[in-house]
């Protein structure tokens, strides 16, 4: 988990408050805001930091500090207008990073074009699983298979370069199995275990999902 990072979740509904609850479960430093209160008081309990205000407002986003906000993201359910305008008002504040949860190709596109560094359909991605691709440091792309068996595409770590599959013993170290080896645009997935890992590669990876969570 990258610790230096700050971030913010803007709408506590069900995709919200997932990614707002991993992230502090995870240690995270996070703001989160809703307009609801009653909302807001329920997620009390498991998100330290709650806030109820109205992020399209201006006066609002400079009194949250969002310009000091690394990774912003954006779950708010009232509407294509709301989220459009927060986006807007993070980037113009200097937001780090914006991510907006979208509900169509249409607003994906608005979204973009308005300011958005990324946009994320809840039916594609779950909270959970954009809040681990946040902390995640050097996992590139993390797939729930289970509720506790992952994975993950990951760059080969400082540590492991020149080293082989076999030297490594990844299995035995953290209980996660080497299912493939990317360079550049070749896959292999019958990596050689005695040959030399390379900087430039990436590795396919499965294994329970605590056994991944050591790698970080």
């Amino acid at each position: 988990m990258d610790k230096n990072k700050s971030y913010a979740v803007f709408g506590l509904g069900r995709y919200g408050r997932a990614v707002a609850r991993e992230l502090a479960a995870a240690g995270a430093d996070i703001l989160a805001v809703d307009i609801d209160e009653n909302i807001v008081n329920a997620a009390a309990s498991e998100i330290p930091f709650c806030k109820c205000a109205d992020v399209t407002d201006p006066d609002v986003i400079k009194r949250l500090g969002i310009a000091d906000i690394d990774v912003v993201i954006i779950a708010m359910a009232a509407g294509l207008e709301t989220s459009v305008m927060a986006t807007m008002l993070c980037k113009e504040a200097g937001a780090g990073q914006v991510i907006v949860k979208c509900s169509s190709e249409i607003n994906c596109r608005i979204l973009s074009r308005v300011g958005a560094d990324r946009v994320v359909v809840p039916e594609y991605e779950s909270g959970i699983r954009l809040a681990r691709n946040l902390l995640s440091s050097g996992v590139m792309e993390y797939i729930e298979l289970s509720d506790s068996f992952s994975m993950v595409e990951l760059h080969v770590q400082d540590k492991w370069k020149g080293k082989s599959l076999i030297e490594l013993d990844l299995r035995k170290k953290y209980g996660i199995n080497v299912v493939a080896t990317i360079k550049g645009d070749e896959v292999c997935v019958t990596p050689d275990p005695a040959k030399p890992l390379e900087e430039s590669m990436r590795l396919i990876v499965i294994g329970e999902t605590d056994s991944i969570e050591k790698l970080k």
